[in-house]
């Protein structure tokens, strides 16, 4: 007898599964999802992930062979953890307050992890910041039996672009795939909402969806606000559009809550911004899209058009979408350092299997594979799930990476342009100008408001504590403060990512 002792996610597929598996269509969401995971293990074994599409993480008991088997989707877009015991137990599930509230647990800090976040920003790789506590990553199984715990990888990105076809054709076949799983993000007796922001991600995914209600965030400060083009998107698109005003104190407010359901740091000033988002969203809908995903696969950051430029020097520093602190200065800074605890160490393995690759596909892999998992799905998985609302993700599919997989670097990024197909391809249903906007990012004034004396008390408050004595020269980090008070504002990123870990580290090892 199969048992589903943890699940968390949406199957796309399932009614092409509920007819292979013979399952019958009429069941509840719930009830459908939980036998097809049953059927799917007894008919496919460790391999069934290869026969379903969405997000996904979960634990199979195997009554019968005493096995217990985890998975977590390709991308990662669903987290999954798990811990050893000192008594030999497996502790897992999906969240890691799960692991702590069993028996077992002993919670300790895993400070190795501080020299990688003060980089990074997140926490990248299989470990994390409570000692013993690992992710299963993406693309990977695990079991257990008689005591030995056993992980297995089952997917892995791979690149092998196809030179044979011209753009139109490339974006014909990026449109026509999202067309065709469209249908499966949601039922039709399900309603959704869609993040939408000025780029052209959330543009592609509301006018490809049904979703008669945009949400997006604005500020007061006019030069950080792509509400206005959201609302222009929206209309040009005859959908409604709903608009929160975030203020500064609204925003330093809402940080502690977002560390402690984040379960781990994240220096990425975007996700109180998207915390925000989900909690005024849910209040008018439980159900909403998202458009994560695409520029990792199609090449959409500007610092892809330097990929050629890099070479082969991209396996000597580039470990993803961030890196904001050097060796030299997290070591002025950090009571204890380990010269061997490096960031580009992360990125090792990826970097051997993408050996040969062009330097844009080395680039994006290492950022689908680390950067994704650790940052953009950590966020939206997280904050969707402490406001209760439920977040698809249309372009993290398979489907759509397998186009990506074959599409040569020139349609991703020129000299004038980047995620070049797939605005080729958006373009067939929305103006240019929408298809073709400079993609901004999701932006947010925090590099002013931190300097404001106002909202920034918190900041010198935690500077100041016991806390940040406890892992820093406090006279180092406060010069940084300092500094960026006095105008360096290009220090904001820094002094941000060590708050939030202070924040973080008040929330798990002190209140609690």
């Amino acid at each position: 007898m199969i048992t589903v002792k943890e699940y968390r996610g949406h199957i796309r597929n399932w009614e092409e599964l509920c007819e292979r598996l013979e399952l019958p269509l009429d069941l509840s969401r719930e009830e459908r999802e939980e036998r097809i995971l049953v059927r799917a293990y007894e008919t496919w074994g460790h391999e069934m992930a290869d026969h379903m599409h969405g997000m996904f993480a979960f634990a199979l008991w195997d009554d019968e062979e005493k096995e217990l088997f985890c998975l977590r989707d390709q991308f990662g877009t669903k987290p999954f953890y798990y811990y050893e015991t000192e008594d030999g137990d497996l502790l897992y599930g999906t969240t890691i307050r799960q692991i702590m509230e069993q028996p077992g647990f002993k919670k300790e800090l895993n400070e190795e992890m501080l020299q990688l976040y003060l980089s990074l920003t997140y926490v990248p790789g299989e470990d994390t910041f409570f000692r013993g506590v690992k992710k299963l990553m993406p693309g990977r199984w695990l079991t257990w039996k008689d005591g030995r715990l056993k992980i297995s990888r089952y997917w892995t990105p791979t690149f092998h672009p196809d030179e044979t076809k011209s753009l139109e054709e490339w974006a014909d076949e990026i449109h026509n795939t999202l067309k065709e799983i469209m249908p499966e993000v949601k039922t039709p007796d399900e309603t959704a909402e869609s993040f939408l922001s000025g780029g052209v991600d959330s543009s592609y995914v509301l006018a490809m969806s049904d979703a008669e209600v945009s949400d997006s965030c604005g500020y007061e400060e006019e030069r950080f606000d792509e509400s206005v083009l959201a609302k222009q998107t929206a209309d040009l698109l005859g959908r409604k559009n709903s608009r929160c005003l975030i203020t500064p104190e609204q925003y330093f407010e809402i940080v502690p809550y977002v560390m402690y359901n984040m379960e781990l740091p994240l220096g990425d000033a975007s996700a109180i911004v998207f915390a925000i988002a989900c909690r005024e969203t849910a209040k008018h809908t439980k159900l909403c899209y998202s458009g994560e995903g695409a520029d990792e696969f199609f090449g959409g950051y500007n610092m892809y058009r330097n990929a050629e430029r890099y070479g082969e020097n991209l396996k000597n520093f580039y470990v993803g979408n961030t890196n904001i602190m050097k060796e030299d200065e997290k070591q002025r800074i950090l009571k204890k350092y380990d010269p061997d605890v490096l960031p580009i160490e992360v990125a090792r393995g990826i970097y051997e299997e993408t050996e040969g690759l062009d330097p844009l596909s080395i680039m994006s892999d290492v950022d689908i594979q680390i950067w994704l998992e650790g940052d953009i799905y950590l966020n939206v998985d997280k904050m969707s799930l402490a406001a209760g609302l439920e977040i698809r993700m249309p372009l993290t599919d398979r489907r759509i990476f397998d186009i990506a997989s074959r599409l040569p670097s020139r349609y991703k990024v020129n000299e004038e342009q980047n995620k070049v197909a797939f605005r080729t391809a958006a373009a067939k249903v929305l103006p240019e100008e929408i298809a073709f906007r400079k993609k901004l990012g999701f932006i947010v004034p925090i590099r002013i408001w931190m300097a404001d004396e106002r909202y920034n008390g918190d900041v010198r408050r935690l500077f100041a504590s016991d806390i940040a004595e406890k892992f820093f020269k406090t006279d180092e980090i406060q010069a940084i403060f300092d500094d960026y008070v006095g105008g360096n504002s290009d220090n904001w990123r820094k002094v941000w990512t060590i708050y939030t870990f202070l924040v973080w580290y008040e929330e798990y090892f002190v209140k609690r």
